[in-house]
């Protein structure tokens, strides 16, 4: 089990359910803005939210941003430590360094003395894209050994000034070595990890990158709290993220949807009423198992395991629970009905 650290009131490692992150792409000087992308990243089911941090106009407006959030912030900093200072004096709840590249010894002293002070933990951001020259020369690219060598050398740097509230990322545009290098530092550190895939490219990649290398670890037992990084409006990487939670056993809140892949027999618009009972569910937070099938001759029996579902004929349809019909109805009012049996459930 890995130690434990608090976001706000958000616990993350030490057996607490993994956490799910996001980041504004919004511009923090812009702070109804911000606020509102907060309030949807909340309740499409975010725990923490992460904004860029460039200077420090940007890192006023983060405090009044942190005033009015619903949501545990993170400030996202690069190079300036005084913008890290102003963040946690302005209401972070946790800071995001890469202590390399905020100066010196001394600079990131300052960082932890007050993050010591206001109980604010620190997360290390190790990129492959941004590692330093000289583990580059020793490595000769971004390897998995690279990326756990530059996160701990960044944990020497923090716990040489007795600082150990800490979480660590090593983010890696290659699935591969972002799952090698998490895993080997899991071998040798028990600080909790926020895992994700960076710069996944275009969203159908983003999400299978995504789905593999953050999977991959949360079937390890690796991972406690995670982003999914993709590029598109930020609460479609909350409801990635829950979705792949949901398939590796995680979370039981939400609904999860199975339906046939469509053959010969399917005589109805399956793909369009897949994608109509997910965009009507998308909020449901009640653990049920909702099937939509092609057809009425091996729906239900095919989907016996599902709480309740809707299978579709030629002009008609099915409602069924626990593989057993329940009603026949017109295929106009298949959805209607099973969004109303749900609603009662």
């Amino acid at each position: 089990m890995t130690r434990q650290i608090r976001v706000g009131g958000v616990p993350i490692g030490g057996g607490a359910p993994v956490v799910i992150q996001s980041m504004l792409n919004t511009k923090t000087t812009d702070v109804e803005g911000s606020l509102r992308q907060i309030r949807q990243l909340s309740a499409a089911g975010c725990q923490i939210a992460r904004l860029a941090v460039p200077n420090m106009e940007a890192a006023r407006s983060f405090a009044d941003i942190c005033r009015e959030s619903p949501l545990p912030l993170v400030a996202d900093i690069h190079f300036d430590y005084k913008l890290a200072i102003a963040a946690a004096e302005g209401g972070a709840s946790k800071i995001r360094i890469n202590p390399g590249n905020i100066g010196g010894e001394d600079r990131v002293k300052a960082v932890v003395e007050v993050c010591k002070d206001k109980h604010i933990p620190i997360r290390i951001g190790v990129n492959g894209g941004s590692l330093d020259k000289r583990l580059l020369e020793k490595y000769g690219h971004p390897t998995a050994e690279a990326l756990v060598e530059s996160a701990f050398e960044h944990l020497e740097l923090l716990e040489k000034q007795g600082f150990y509230d800490t979480c660590v990322s090593m983010k890696s545009s290659t699935v591969p070595t972002m799952v090698a290098a998490a895993r080997l530092f899991r071998s040798k550190c028990d600080y909790p990890l926020h895992i994700g895939v960076t710069e996944t490219g275009p969203v159908k990649q983003g999400l299978i990158k995504s789905a593999m290398g953050i999977g991959a670890l949360l079937l390890d037992g690796i991972g406690d709290t995670i982003r999914v990084s993709l590029t598109d409006d930020p609460v479609q990487e909350v409801y990635a993220a829950k979705d792949i939670l949901k398939a590796a056993g995680l979370r039981r809140q939400g609904v999860n949807i199975i339906s046939c892949p469509t053959c010969g027999r399917t005589r109805i618009d399956l793909i369009g009423l897949v994608n109509r009972v997910d965009e009507a569910l998308k909020t449901c937070e009640k653990p049920i198992t909702v099937a939509v099938m092609g057809c009425v001759v091996n729906g239900p029996g095919e989907a016996r395991e599902a709480d309740i579902g809707i299978a579709g004929g030629d002009g008609w349809g099915m409602l069924f629970e626990k593989g057993e019909p329940v009603e026949r109805l017109p295929y106009d009012e298949l959805l209607p009905a099973l969004l109303n049996r749900i609603e009662k459930y």
